[in-house]
């Protein structure tokens, strides 16, 4: 699903018309975004969490130049969906 297509779901759904819903889509996403930036995670009660996971340190190798690269710690943004969620996929699967 695409976020048109999320932006004509909800329009059809709420009687908005599109601008506003996309509008309101872009803020969310937006704030989401800003706040995992900053640091914070976000949690959304009965859906899932957008969280920032942590890589440590560590030694790679590059074998087509034959070196030892040291990747440094940095952090990475994640999505943990919620258990009623995971459960809900798991019933649908085929």
């Amino acid at each position: 699903m695409t976020k048109a297509e999320i932006v004509n779901e909800i329009s059809g759904k709420t009687g908005f018309d599109k601008g506003s819903v996309q509008t309101i889509v872009e803020v969310f996403m937006n704030s989401v975004k800003n706040s995992m930036i900053g640091g914070e995670n976000v949690y959304l009660r009965g859906f899932g969490s957008f969280i920032i996971k942590k890589r440590a340190q560590k030694t790679a190798r590059n074998i087509s130049k034959k070196q030892t690269i040291t990747i440094p710690a940095h952090n990475i943004p994640a999505f943990k969906p919620c258990k009623t969620f995971v459960n809900a996929v798991k019933k649908n699967t085929k």
